[in-house]
């Protein structure tokens, strides 16, 4: 076996911690039976928000040498398995680490693995996911999304229903008996075990081919070589703005017309004018700069800059004037 490469695409802190049991568990469970293995975070995607979507990546290999090979790049460019815990991320992935919309199966090679956490058919994700110019495999773990807060986990076994079902269509990394001893290694839990059991029992793989697929083209920017940018560290300040959404009177910042965060939003903020009281803390703690002021000095939030990461509606002093929908 050559190293196979594990990617976990999940929401920033909503499910760090789920991504990193996952990849921890597929290296333990490799490890059972000889193999050697690692489970990092992206660099890249630091801060990590709220929505905003992250990875862990996972590498098994059967000796030393080969891991380090798959080590050698800063983080790998290609992945055998791709594994979604939230099925909205099939519809396109825009972290911090890229600009963009990029389709979830970016890095899947061909006959690699999809593995989408979701309560739908492989049929209704593939209406999302971007076509390939190859052949890959689907596998679906029915379940709901699970969402947790930053220090919080939510112990809805669904890392171990992803690891029975690797265990089951992709054996090349481990095997069920292996798992078993990972989980109880780990965790010491026979309900996880069970949970493990009858996913590798139901787990099916369905083969998706070059015509299916969202035909929507994939965003493109074309970044600027070293050699072009300014010398020294240069910050450039917002430019002047102009009035409310073509309005006359009130603000709109400029922004970066390449940074729309939006697609990571898994909420978003309604603002009840009738309520706000004009404190200007919402505009001003924007991390995206996301509000504009309309002519009656009220704060909206702009949707194609909003990345509905909350931090409005937690700074907003006045009870229901902000709220996360």
């Amino acid at each position: 076996m050559s190293a196979v490469t594990v990617e976990v695409v999940y929401r920033g802190i909503f499910q760090k911690n789920l991504g990193q049991r996952i990849g921890r568990g597929i290296v333990l469970a490799a490890r059972k039976e000889g193999k050697v293995g690692i489970s990092f975070g992206r660099y890249g995607d630091s801060p990590e928000r709220n929505g905003i979507p992250a990875k862990q990546f996972a590498i098994v290999a059967d000796d030393e040498l080969e891991l380090q090979v798959s080590m050698a790049r800063y983080e790998p460019t290609v992945a055998d398995i791709t594994i979604a815990v939230d099925d909205t991320l099939c519809k396109g992935v825009e972290s911090w680490a890229w600009y963009g919309t990029q389709p979830i199966n970016k890095l899947l090679h061909e006959n690699g693995l999809l593995l989408v956490t979701s309560i739908h058919s492989p049929d209704t994700l593939l209406q999302w996911i971007h076509r390939q110019p190859y052949e890959y495999d689907m596998a679906i773990v029915k379940g709901p999304a699970s969402f947790s807060g930053l220090w919080v986990y939510k112990e809805d076994h669904t890392e171990v229903r992803i690891l029975g079902t690797l265990a089951r269509v992709a054996p090349q990394l481990f095997g069920m008996k292996s798992l078993e001893q990972a989980i109880m290694q780990e965790w010491n839990d026979n309900l996880k075990v069970t949970s493990a059991q009858k996913a590798f029992e139901r787990a099916v793989t369905r083969r998706v081919t070059t015509s299916e697929g969202n035909t929507a083209a994939v965003e493109d920017f074309e970044k600027p070589k070293y050699w072009e940018m300014q010398d020294a560290i240069v910050v450039k300040g917002i430019a002047v703005g102009k009035g409310f959404r073509g309005e006359e009177g009130g603000f709109q910042p400029e922004r970066n017309p390449y940074f729309k965060k939006y697609t990571t939003r898994t909420m978003r903020p309604v603002v009840d004018f009738d309520k706000c009281v004009k404190c200007t803390l919402c505009w001003l703690q924007c991390p995206d700069s996301c509000f504009d002021v309309t002519p009656e000095h009220l704060y909206d939030a702009n949707m194609e800059a909003c990345c509905g990461c909350g931090v409005c509606e937690a700074v907003c002093p006045v009870a229901n004037c902000i709220t996360m929908v």
